[in-house]
């Protein structure tokens, strides 16, 4: 189970730009998160092919499952 904390942002064209970060601290903690996006924010340290991040979207962690398939 690979897990990651996914931040999503909107850039200057309204497009959705997303930061994944592998292995979260759980539980989240929603106060920190949203620190480090405003953060992000503000410093302007992404760069991205629509511009600037301008807003928060969501921030969400997701588990991904792989089962391999013997052919």
């Amino acid at each position: 189970m690979a897990k990651k904390l996914e931040l999503k942002f909107y850039n200057e064209e309204n497009r959705t730009v997303t930061i994944s970060l592998d292995q979260p601290v759980e539980p989240a903690d929603p106060v920190a998160i949203n620190q480090a996006m405003d953060e992000i924010i503000t410093q302007n340290c992404f760069a991205s092919s629509g511009g600037d991040l301008v807003a928060k979207k969501e921030a969400r962690i997701v588990e991904r499952n792989v089962f391999e398939i013997d052919l």
